[in-house]
């Protein structure tokens, strides 16, 4: 099978095990919302989310890519790669266990220590996994990938729905995610047998941890421009607005994460593969940035523009607030598909300090415009502040450190002409058809569908770029089948 067949069927799998994972995740999460849990609870799940995100960026030392990059037999260093894994994911671990007190006072809810003491369990858990994970996003198994995210699915959320209703408040999405994650890891054993046997050696250790920091590195400025918006609004605005804030942050990471994690499953091992021709990397780069500006555009366009009708439609009335902050959040939502491409394309090349000066400046310049927005605006400050850095300093930013691997301006801007014609021809049909309707919620659908229609035959010449297949690359052969000795 060559790499354009191992990329297509993987990326049909993870699509479809994304979306599927994506619409439990919300019919969820509008039980929850509207029944037992309120925006207070939302904030301090919220809370403990942001410090396990911080620990799961930094948790392995990015030392797990190298499963993924390195074109060498995964058996031989492995095994170095769980044990380091362990040992740092562990350590994190303790920290936050003492400094969690501290923590949830400094994010603005000191109730939280609790819950972020159980739900940071998942830091070490992941840490453990990381070796099979990783080599099933090398071997492009997107089917295993989609029973084990099943598993942890199903048994999460039953879990969190169960303790929910029996008065746990937020501490059920603690022991849900726990939960679902003890299950996943023993399907991770199931599924790749023999990769959680660790073992040390030198060298292999000082060559992993060098190659991975500076990853490390970028995926906590990444997780820091993503969560600074939320420590900023529990910090000044209290638990309260930090659930609204959340909830319309959840409502505009639909597009990304049903759009851009599938994509992201198998972009890093695809780009890894062509990385050593600029030509190869710069042409998959524009065909994947071109199909998922064109998936993507539709969602968020319509989230931004009827943001109010659906947060009322879905959520209720009590979180009508929320509507205010999504409508900058959802073009913000474009925004990062866009930019999380792009890092694992120049991860992948191995452009780390290109990485790092990118998601740098990013992070110095987003701080005083997320505190000035909160100041001024409360949470819709944050989110418009949010969506300014993101498209005046991260934008040219990428595109420069894009340019360093051979993938020129004109790339970007051929994937993204037609979608971004067709936002903006979608955005003002949505707009007019909603007021013509009266406002109602009928109204909204008769404005999607029709947006919807005059968005298509804008994009619909791009269909080419699923067609034709790109410049042959030699792929070499797996050098991991079955079980690990």
């Amino acid at each position: 099978m060559t790499l354009a067949d191992r990329v297509r069927s993987g990326a049909r799998l993870s699509l479809l095990n994304t979306v599927v994972i994506r619409i439990g995740n919300f019919a969820a999460g509008v039980v929850l919302a509207r029944g037992v849990l309120g925006p207070r609870e939302w904030g301090l799940y919220a809370t403990g989310m942001v410090a396990l995100g911080v620990l799961l960026s930094a948790n392995e030392m990015g030392v797990s890519l190298a499963v993924v990059r390195w074109d060498r037999d995964v058996r031989e260093f492995a095994p170095t790669v769980l044990t380091l894994s362990v040992l740092s994911s562990t350590t994190l671990y303790g920290v936050l266990y003492f400094a969690a007190p501290v923590t949830a006072r400094l994010l603005g809810s000191p109730d939280a220590t609790s819950m972020l003491r159980v739900l940071c369990l998942s830091v070490v858990i992941d840490g453990v996994a990381c070796v099979p994970n990783q080599i099933i996003a090398r071997e492009f198994r997107q089917g295993a990938r989609m029973v084990l995210d099943l598993l942890n699915f199903l048994v999460t959320t039953v879990t969190t729905l169960v303790l929910a209703y029996h008065g746990a408040g937020a501490m059920s999405f603690a022991w849900g995610a726990l939960a679902g994650n003890l299950c996943g890891l023993a399907g991770c054993a199931v599924a790749v047998p023999g990769a959680l046997r660790p073992g040390w050696k030198g060298a292999e250790a000082r060559a992993l941890v060098a190659f991975g920091l500076p990853l490390a590195g970028a995926s906590l400025l990444v997780l820091a421009m993503l969560n600074v918006d939320s420590v900023v609004t529990g910090a000044l605005l209290g638990p309260v607005a930090l659930g609204f804030y959340q909830l319309a942050f959840n409502v505009s990471s639909w597009p990304v994460r049903s759009i851009s994690e599938a994509a992201r499953r198998i972009s890093f091992a695809g780009f890894s593969r062509v990385a050593d021709s600029p030509a190869a990397l710069s042409d998959a780069f524009g065909r994947g940035l071109g199909l998922l500006m064109a998936a993507a555009v539709p969602p968020c366009v319509l989230l931004a523009t009827l943001a109010a009708p659906a947060v009322d439609t879905i959520y209720g009335a009590k979180w009508a607030p929320a509507a205010d902050v999504l409508r900058f959040l959802a073009l913000l939502g474009l925004l990062r598909i866009a930019y999380e491409l792009a890092y694992d394309c120049l991860a992948a090349a191995g452009r780390r300090s290109s990485l790092i000066g990118v998601q740098g400046m990013w992070l110095a310049a987003l701080v005083p415009a997320l505190l000035l927005g909160a100041h001024l605006w409360g949470i819709a400050g944050v989110g418009a502040g949010h969506l300014v850095v993101a498209a005046v300093v991260a934008a040219p930013a990428f595109v420069w450190g894009l340019r360093r691997t051979g993938i020129r301006g004109g790339v970007v801007l051929r994937a993204c002409t037609r979608p971004f014609l067709g936002g903006l021809v979608m955005a003002a049909e949505s707009l007019a058809v909603f007021r013509w309707c009266g406002g109602t919620r009928w109204g909204m659908f008769v404005a999607g569908a029709v947006a919807l229609a005059t968005y298509v035959p804008v994009v619909l010449p791009m269909r080419r770029l699923l067609k034709t297949d790109p410049a042959p690359v030699p792929v070499p052969a797996p050098q991991l089948e079955g079980e690990l000795r």
